[in-house]
């Protein structure tokens, strides 16, 4: 069923995944969202062999003191993937690894939602009230084909009809860390559906699990800060 539909990149999905089909609403704050943005362009990067993490912390910990490294410094041929790159190549020393996403998570919301639009994936819709002095620009799906594949792949997966391949692990990963999970409309028990996503994903990359989970550290900073 999904064969035929190319891939994209897992930051993509996750933007698509993140928002309401049909209103272009984000469900879950942008600034988190970001931040898992971040992390799935992360872990696009480490799949293609590019970046690697040092490897001091064992799995039990927060992945927030690791840092980056280049393992192959070659272009990916991806504009945001190739920034990520490059701002790996030219910090000194290298940030964090929980630093480096709040930094490059700033504008990642825009620039992804962006290269998206400009790929045709999302198309602009105006929508305007109260006699046209109330206007509300939205960024919907131009074929729902994209995000209803997402979602079909990790319903594969949960349901043991598919082996997961590592994109789609870390995809189910990073959806059951920032809570997206219920709404995937893919079980009634999304406790269950959460514990099953996260379990799939453990089983993959270590550095994989070291990046989401400084994604879910990066989030609980957030959180902590909005209610001091």
């Amino acid at each position: 069923m999904t064969s035929s539909i190319p891939q994209l990149p897992l930051r993509d999905e996750l933007f698509l995944l993140g928002h309401d089909d049909d209103t272009g609403q984000p469900h879950i704050h942008r600034q988190a969202l970001a931040l898992g943005l971040a992390g799935a362009v992360l872990i696009d990067l480490f799949l293609a062999g590019r970046i690697a993490l040092d490897t001091t912390d064992d799995d039990t910990g927060p992945g927030g003191e690791q840092r980056l490294w280049l393992h192959l410094d070659r272009p990916v041929g991806d504009l945001i993937a190739d920034t990520a790159l490059a701002s790996i190549r030219y910090a000194h020393p290298t940030p964090p690894l929980r630093g480096w996403l709040r930094g490059f998570a700033a504008d990642l919301y825009d620039r992804t939602r962006a290269g998206l639009h400009a790929g045709g994936i999302l198309r602009h819709d105006v929508r305007r009230r109260l006699g046209g002095l109330a206007r509300t620009d939205r960024y919907l799906p131009a074929d729902l084909k994209w995000p209803v594949v997402a979602r079909a792949r990790l319903h594969y997966i949960a349901a043991g009809r598919d082996q997961p391949d590592n994109h789609t692990a870390a995809l189910g990963g990073l959806v059951a860390t920032l809570g997206l999970t219920n709404h995937l409309y893919l079980a009634d028990d999304i406790a269950a559906l959460t514990v099953q996503l996260r379990t799939i994903a453990a089983q993959h990359h270590r550095q994989v699990r070291h990046i989401t989970a400084a994604v879910d550290a990066a989030v609980g900073d957030l959180a902590t800060a909005a209610y001091r």
